[in-house]
């Protein structure tokens, strides 16, 4: 089997920033462990902006975009170094791969990321893999290191994703603050759980939580991948989850599959505005597969701009899709409830177009 391997900031570093060698070394040896059963392993490593702020010194995480790229790129090469010198010890050499969302939204650089990722398999390497954060834009970054290691295992038509955390697993409702919360062991791929909103809160250290984690599970499910989210101190955690034992919680594989522009799409850490729309266009986006055009579009909701992602809306108040819209907000407040005879000379047809459009569930 074809593993992603996911490893958050707060399992990787202590409670000031730095790196924790011995989190690493223990990955790294059930990393070589499951490849010695005949696996392949790809490794999702975050912790690069913590090793920043913890080698310059910093009392606190900054929180403005600049300065946290500033921190990753210090930060990226003292995590390298540990993945490197941690997997070394078992002979196996670390491949650094650090990814950018136009490598999942533009078929070229979609195909061209998975040949250069199987290359390095095919080698004996291990991918240790990363967002480019050091440029990354805020507005169409990934948003957290869960959602990129979703979409690698999308990529690589990996069949396991594992997600470790700080906690056992997902709970009923946060473990640290009630007493009564229950780990939930399984979620079967048509469970109302894959949709609920969880919980943002963490260590404080990383940028996801159990929410982004949720949502990598979705898209998982949705590229027919199995995921797991356990504890990553656990003994063996990554070894149990990569063979089947009962171990955190599992989301099992969907029968659903959407490629990957339109996982990104679904599920963007981002979104910049709202598109309301009335009950024929409704009927038009979800019964016939069509394209968002002027003319359904009741209301605009915020400021975005041509690329942006947004939310469609009904006007009922429920949102049941979500797509990359070819025109600004301010051009679709002047042209909405318009035909296209009467949209202004040069202005674009389509508001969304049915390939960048995802209907939601219910």
């Amino acid at each position: 089997m074809r593993i992603v391997a996911k490893i958050g900031t707060s399992s990787l570093t202590g409670v000031h920033g730095a790196i924790d060698r011995d989190a690493i070394a223990k990955l790294s040896d059930e990393v070589v462990a499951v490849r010695d059963t005949g696996h392949e392993v790809l490794v999702v490593s975050s912790g690069a902006v913590a090793a920043g702020v913890a080698a310059l010194g910093l009392v606190t995480r900054p929180t403005d975009m600049p300065t946290l790229q500033a921190l990753a790129a210090v930060g990226q090469s003292r995590l390298m170094e540990v993945w490197n010198a941690e997997l070394a010890r078992h002979g196996v050499v670390a491949a650094q791969a650090l990814l950018d969302p136009h490598d999942f939204v533009n078929r070229k650089q979609y195909l061209h990321t998975r040949q250069t990722l199987v290359r390095l398999i095919e080698l004996g390497c291990v991918p240790v893999i990363n967002e480019n954060d050091a440029i990354a834009n805020d507005e169409i970054r990934y948003g957290d290191n869960d959602r990129l290691a979703a979409l690698t295992a999308h990529n690589v038509g990996a069949d396991v994703l594992v997600l470790l955390t700080d906690l056992d697993g997902l709970y009923t409702s946060d473990p640290r603050v009630d007493a009564d919360a229950r780990l939930v062991t399984h979620v079967s791929a048509d469970d109302p759980m894959l949709a609920i909103r969880a919980g943002v809160g963490g260590s404080g250290r990383g940028s996801g939580g159990m929410a982004s984690k949720l949502a990598a599970a979705r898209i998982a499910s949705w590229s027919g991948v199995r995921t797991v989210i356990a504890r990553a101190a656990g003994e063996r955690a990554l070894v149990e989850a990569v063979g089947g034992d009962v171990v955190g919680t599992v989301f099992e594989a969907h029968t659903r599959r959407l490629p990957a522009r339109k996982l990104w799409i679904a599920f963007a850490s981002h979104v910049a505005g709202v598109v309301v729309v009335d009950d024929g266009a409704r009927r038009a986006l979800t019964e016939r597969a069509t394209s968002l055009l002027p003319a359904g579009v009741t209301d605009v909701v915020g400021r975005f701009g041509e690329g942006d992602i947004v939310d469609v809306r009904g006007g009922d108040g429920v949102v049941f899709a979500r797509g990359m819209v070819f025109v600004d907000a301010a051009d679709l407040r002047r042209a909405a409830g318009k035909h296209t005879r009467d949209l202004p000379d040069g202005m674009v047809h389509e508001v969304i177009h049915r390939d960048d459009l995802v209907l939601l569930p219910a």
